[in-house]
């Protein structure tokens, strides 16, 4: 009785996450993405939530975060000193966002999960100082969207922390956006938006012009400090795992430094899909198939 209760508790919560919004994966795409196995977590995270299950977020709802949006100017002149260490990672030492690099997307981290970066101190101090005086944000970054780029839909994996984007040098321009959960939001110089990175969204930069922002999680707001504990607990132990480097000086997460060799059974994945499509769909769905079946097995 007890392993089919939690079988119907994860089957719940995946059901869950694929209804919730507008848009929608098509089932079968659902099953196989990630936030099918995050989904337990991630329901738990929402339904002890303290704010609205919603697709944006007012600035109002998380003001701490004006102490950072009103020194976006001197935040910007520090990122603009930046060129030649905002970049993609040329190793495959950043899970979260290694599919971005081949689309132009680049990146410098600030802080990531309790872990900090010494380039980071190093190179912007004032923003690393402004970051760390507001303890609700747990994650920092740069980030550019060069011009003619897309960043395809996806859902982020992790539901206890909203997303936060201060808009620092951009093109002011409707033809670069964001659409989460089928809501445009083009981004503005000194202007923030905050919105839930786990509903599917989709950016893209159609101007000429390249697009920097600073891009931040911030702590999802519980109802319950027993919830609160969880979502920290999970942030410590296993968000500040995916931790990448901007240089050798940086630590690696310990997701990060095995991302390399799980890689290659996606590259095996690959290489079968273009020599024997219908073999590696059976292999797929077979795997995905057997993962309830040994959780029931396990229990």
């Amino acid at each position: 009785m007890i392993k089919l209760v939690i079988v119907a508790l994860v089957i719940g919560s995946v059901a869950y996450v694929h209804f919730r919004g507008r848009v929608r994966y098509r089932f079968f795409r659902q099953l196989s993405d990630h936030s099918s196995f995050m989904a337990p977590v991630n329901a738990f995270l929402y339904l002890f939530s303290s704010v609205p299950d919603r697709a944006y977020h007012p600035a109002s709802a998380f003001p701490e975060l004006e102490a950072l949006t009103s020194r976006w100017e001197e935040i910007r002149d520090e990122a603009l000193k930046l060129e030649g260490h905002i970049k993609g990672s040329k190793k495959l030492d950043d899970v979260g966002f290694n599919s971005f690099f081949r689309r132009g997307w680049k990146r410098f981290y600030l802080k990531w999960y309790g872990g900090s970066h010494e380039s980071a101190l190093q190179l912007c101090p004032k923003t690393v100082e402004i970051l760390n005086g507001i303890p609700s944000i747990k994650a920092a970054m740069f980030a550019e969207l060069p011009p003619g780029s897309t960043l395809m839909r996806h859902r982020d994996p992790y539901a206890g922390s909203i997303r936060y984007h201060l808009g620092l040098r951009t093109p002011n321009d409707d033809r670069c956006f964001i659409n989460v959960d089928g809501q445009a939001y083009s981004w503005r110089d000194g202007e923030a938006v905050l919105f839930d990175e786990t509903f599917i969204h989709f950016a893209e930069n159609q101007t000429d012009q390249d697009r920097l922002i600073l891009f931040c999680d911030v702590e999802r707001p519980m109802k319950y400090r027993w919830a609160a504990a969880f979502n920290r607990w999970f942030a410590r132990h296993v968000m500040a795992a995916a931790a990448s480097p901007n240089d050798e000086n940086d630590r690696t997460g310990g997701i990060n430094r095995s991302f390399k060799y799980i890689y290659k059974f996606r590259e095996a994945g690959k290489r079968l899909k273009e020599k024997n499509e219908p073999l590696y769909y059976v292999i797929k769905w077979l795997l995905i198939a057997g993962i309830p079946l040994a959780l029931l097995i396990w229990l």
